[in-house]
């Protein structure tokens, strides 16, 4: 999309597609992971009995799927120049490559990937796009999650809005 004055997406925002975050690194650790399954009333014995993990073709206890959602990335060098106020969750797509296993640790990166803009009903909105790898201690890709965030609104974002 070439720019023009009325374009949401800057040439300061187009530097932020292949941008990766900081890596931020989590020991996926017994408790948590127990204490996760429990808060989503996910009773499956591979997230609490260790024995019974064993004899899995697991080897031991892992995490839920949507644990994952709790191992978020580090922070981009500088703050997305975000145009406006209001965050949409325009939904998540995931890719499991493996099992995510008590004992891992799992390095977390989010690099963007997309910028584009429509128009809607209250009027302009920013579709930014990422990636986000969660790679274990011995290099594997456990997983990855491509995340859509919509903003919309008029004037500049609210303090306290973080870079998401």
């Amino acid at each position: 999309m070439s720019e023009s004055k009325s374009a949401v997406i800057t040439e300061e925002m187009r530097r932020f597609i292949g941008l990766e975050s900081r890596a931020k690194i989590y020991e996926i650790e017994q408790g948590a992971v127990a204490r996760f399954a429990c808060a989503t009333g996910d009773g499956n014995p591979l997230y609490y009995d260790e024995a019974f993990a064993r004899q899995t073709v697991y080897g031991g206890l892992i995490a839920p799927p949507t644990f994952l959602r709790s191992l978020l990335p580090g922070r981009y060098k500088q703050d997305f120049p975000e145009p406006f106020a209001h965050i949409l969750d325009g939904g998540s797509q995931y890719r499991f490559y493996g099992p995510l296993r008590v004992g891992d640790r799992i390095t977390v990166v989010r690099r963007v990937t997309d910028l584009f803009e429509k128009a809607g009903r209250l009027g302009p909105m920013l579709f930014k796009v990422t990636e986000i790898t969660y790679t274990n201690h011995l290099g594997e890709l456990v997983a990855t999650q491509v995340v859509t965030t919509i903003t919309y609104g008029e004037g500049p974002k609210d303090e306290g809005i973080g870079d998401h």
